[in-house]
């Protein structure tokens, strides 16, 4: 699982467009325990969803032509400008040119030969996000794709990631970790598109980590969220449940543990 011990091509951010800022944060408030802090008068809106002081997200407000609301997964990179170059290259696209956040560090936004965005996060000021792992934080994040081969093929070029095979109930399940520390940095999958009816388009689709999928799932649809996959239990692995929020970002969450009798 996903940990704030990142290294180079492993998830060290996530952030959420929203249409509603006001009505994202009060799901998310509402799901995690999280609130939304403003990153200062010079971030053009962008904040910093935290729980207990300790930052598991960010997040602003986007256009109707900046595309749907949806969560945006980086990557960490020593490099910026090279990654960017380094996806062209391999077929992809830079949709947002690598640009210094103050102080912050250094980011791009790209987008692999199917078309899915990601982002990529060079630390300087802010290396990450405070949690990973732990509930109410990143712990997962999953491929969706139309041609595994490929996407392995791309993502190793640009990011060195590395693909093992696990066996699943059903079949096998396709792991990711950055070659630097190996599958002891596993951070999460891919799924081809034609083994999941519930994922239509490629993308990347975050999971967060929740100490009871069921109770998450119950309290998202009072909340106004829709539940896109029920809590399911997956052997070896634990329960998750798929959703998405008011706006109709995409999201997932995951227990390891099983729901109580």
């Amino acid at each position: 699982m996903l940990t704030t011990r990142f290294v180079t091509g492993a998830p060290n951010w996530v952030d959420l467009g929203m249409r509603d800022v006001d009505r994202a944060t009060a799901f998310y408030r509402g799901l995690f325990g999280w609130d939304l802090e403003s990153a200062g008068p010079d971030s053009g809106g962008y904040g910093f969803f935290r729980l207990a002081g300790k930052t598991t997200a960010g997040g602003m407000r986007t256009t109707p032509e900046q595309g749907p609301p949806s969560w945006t997964v980086y990557f960490q990179s020593s490099d910026a400008d090279a990654t960017a170059q380094a996806a062209e290259r391999a077929g992809g696209k830079v949709l947002m040119p690598p640009d210094d956040v103050m102080d912050k560090g250094r980011m791009a936004v790209l987008a692999d030969r199917a078309g899915v965005t990601f982002g990529i996060w060079q630390p300087a000021a802010l290396r990450g996000l405070d949690l990973a792992g732990d509930p109410g934080s990143l712990c997962w994040v999953e491929l969706h794709t139309p041609d595994i081969a490929a996407a392995a093929a791309f993502y190793h070029s640009v990011l060195g990631l590395e693909t093992s095979a696990m066996p699943f109930p059903g079949g096998t399940y396709t792991c990711l970790n950055p070659s630097e520390g190996g599958e002891d940095a596993m951070f999460g999958g891919a799924v081809p598109l034609a083994d999941d009816p519930t994922e239509p388009e490629a993308y990347w689709l975050p999971y967060f980590a929740v100490t009871d999928a069921d109770a998450v799932v119950t309290r998202a649809g009072e909340l106004g969220g829709t539940v896109r996959m029920p809590a399911t239990s997956v052997e070896g692995v634990g329960r998750l449940a798929k959703l998405s929020d008011p706006d109709g970002a995409h999201f997932a969450v995951l227990s390891n543990t099983p729901p109580q009798p």
